[in-house]
């Protein structure tokens, strides 16, 4: 079997290089959306797995950094355009920053080079006060780097995943890792004593954690309200 835990891209190459072997999955979209699979209770064919569904993550993630920062009109998106949920993450949160009445800039970055533009950009000519980043593997892999420019250019970011605040960054909030590759561990287990995946449903996280990094808060100069620290399942001092 082949365990395919890098997101959609990597969901999508070991599809396109088998129809037999038995495939599980960690997928950030829809995967009937984006066609991995033919529904989730009966995924059909050789798939099954995860699904993060990250896109509607991103307008609750609007809201939590709406409450850090109440009097912002003006909030960044940083997207990957290489992502192929990107579309589908841009029209939602043009949709959320309209209800919001808030203005969304949107910048791109598929390169550690472009990340630097953008941020500098986002500081000089946008004044952006704050700072959602989309989810996707290449910015986690350049999470350290997201830590840094945030401290140096003073601005509140929040992120999907526990490892961007581990790595110095403000905020985040989506589902837990471990929770995630523990069920995609299970489900290789099942696979492995001759179940099939046709069988096993295309499954959702059921454990989302809040993250506060109260030294990255203090590095920007940013009071989080204790009313917000309360409802952390973790706050780093």
């Amino acid at each position: 079997m082949i365990a395919a835990s890098g997101g959609d891209l990597a969901a999508f190459a070991a599809k396109n290089a088998t129809s037999t072997i038995p495939i599980v999955f960690t997928s950030g979209d829809d995967p009937v959306v984006t066609g991995l699979v033919s529904s989730l209770a009966r995924p059909g064919g050789n798939l099954t797995g995860v699904s993060f569904f990250v896109v509607e993550m991103h307008a609750k993630r609007f809201e939590l950094l709406t409450e850090l920062v109440p009097q912002t009109k003006t909030i960044a998106l940083l997207v990957n355009p290489n992502s192929p949920q990107t579309e589908r993450v841009l029209q939602a949160m043009q949709d959320t920053a309209r209800v919001k009445g808030v203005q969304l800039h949107v910048l791109k970055a598929s390169t550690a080079g472009e990340i630097d533009t953008a941020f500098a950009t986002l500081s000089s000519q946008l004044r952006a006060a704050a700072l959602i980043v989309q989810s996707d593997p290449f910015f986690v892999g350049r999470r350290g780097q997201f830590a840094l420019l945030a401290a140096r250019y003073i601005i509140p970011a929040i992120y999907d995943l526990r490892p961007f605040v581990e790595a110095g960054g403000l905020i985040s909030y989506g589902p837990s890792l471990p929770a995630v590759y523990r069920q995609v561990g299970a489900y290789a287990g099942r696979v492995l004593r001759g179940e099939k995946p046709v069988d096993l449903p295309v499954v959702q996280p059921t454990k989302f954690e809040l993250v506060v990094n109260l030294m990255a808060a203090r590095a920007i100069g940013l009071t989080i309200p204790e009313s917000f620290l309360l409802r952390a399942d973790e706050v780093i001092e």
